[in-house]
């Protein structure tokens, strides 16, 4: 199976960690956002996929030169213009020369990370005879989300797209499609065309739009609370989704010392063995990646500093993302959320309560 894989936005919600990076290419648990979506989709079965790219898409070339992410084989188009999502979908398919396969082929947002078992997904698809078929998750707050209304069968009867409260249904759309070319022939070439506000009702309104309900673990990267929840949820191993963290020691480096003064057991494993970390500093349940250096009596807890960062002795870091390069001075507090941008230095002794720094110009 091909899939199409949707990577062109802004990421204007992961600002100012994106101002320089796309969204999907910033790092969860050691790796990019990127490689944990592919390898999950090869586990299932996916042999090619096609990224429709937008935003600095020279970041993700650079990255796979050879056209390989995670054991699968990886090509791209880019977009002359937004297209919206349904216009990328038509966009990558045509352009990549998915329609000499004449195949079911899969969709997939790129800031989704889920266990969803896309074969049970793709069973249902052909049963049902379904032009598309589209994965349902439930949440408690359906208005930021497509929500969904099926029947028994999974048949889907009504898509409304972000509806206002009261929602018919909590079960939304999940981001991950199956398609049969068909669709593509819906979807008008040259214009924004958006698949969840125009494409999907169309195929509901001919009953041919049916829906996989699946309480599978699944996480909308895209926003800073949930973008740093699932560094934490993969570092708990909540989600089997995703490339492991393999290569990720239990030992730390310690700064100023020799290899022989590694601390042998008791540290946490989202801990890079090539980051160095001062021994009288205290990690908890957090991810420090490489080259990052903590110092001492400094406290990082439930956080993700990024490659290069520099957190200075005294300072404290909690539930907070620290981007690559970037320093937090001595004795400064990042709490609650905050985003440190890339190469952004915090002043010492300064206090950060969810905030985004640089803000916005």
């Amino acid at each position: 199976m091909q899939a199409i894989l949707l990577v062109g936005g802004f990421g204007t919600r992961l600002r100012p960690l994106t101002l320089t990076t796309p969204k999907q290419m910033l790092p969860v648990l050691h790796r990019p956002m990127i490689e944990h979506v592919v390898c999950a989709l090869g586990a299932h079965g996916v042999d090619r996929v096609v990224l429709a790219l937008g935003y600095h898409d020279e970041a993700f070339r650079a990255a796979y030169p050879d056209g390989r992410c995670a054991g699968v084989d990886l090509s791209w188009v880019v977009e002359p213009e937004p297209l919206d999502t349904a216009g990328a979908i038509r966009f990558a398919y045509t352009e990549s020369g998915m329609e000499s396969s004449e195949g079911t082929f899969l969709v997939a947002n790129g800031d989704v990370i889920t266990d969803l078992d896309v074969g049970e997904m793709l069973q249902l698809h052909r049963t049902s005879r379904a032009e598309a078929t589209i994965h349902l998750i439930e949440v408690e707050d359906p208005s930021r989300y497509g929500v969904v209304v099926t029947d028994s069968d999974g048949r889907v009867g009504a898509f409304v797209e972000k509806p206002q409260p009261p929602a018919p249904s909590n079960w939304i759309n999940a981001g991950t499609y199956l398609m049969e070319p068909s669709v593509i022939g819906r979807i008008d070439a040259g214009r924004r065309v958006s698949v969840e506000r125009e494409i999907f009702p169309a195929v509901a309104e001919d009953r041919s739009l049916w829906a996989l309900r699946r309480n599978t673990y699944w996480i909308d990267a895209g926003t800073p609370q949930t973008y740093l929840r699932a560094q934490l949820d993969l570092l708990d191993g909540l989600s089997s989704a995703g490339v492991s963290s393999a290569g990720v020691s239990s030992e730390r480096v310690l700064s100023g010392v020799s290899s022989a003064g590694v601390s042998p057991a008791g540290v946490p494993a989202g801990v890079s063995p090539e980051a160095s970390i001062d021994p009288a500093a205290v990690i908890e349940r957090s991810v420090v990646m490489a080259g990052a250096v903590v110092g001492t009596d400094s406290v990082v807890r439930g956080s993700a500093v990024h490659a290069g960062a520099v957190i200075e002795p005294g300072a404290v870091v909690l539930d907070s993302v620290v981007g690559s390069g970037a320093t937090v001075g001595r004795g400064a507090r990042v709490t609650d959320g905050t985003l440190v941008g890339a190469r952004f230095e915090v002043a010492p002794g300064v206090t950060l309560s969810g905030a985004r720094v640089p803000g916005a110009a």
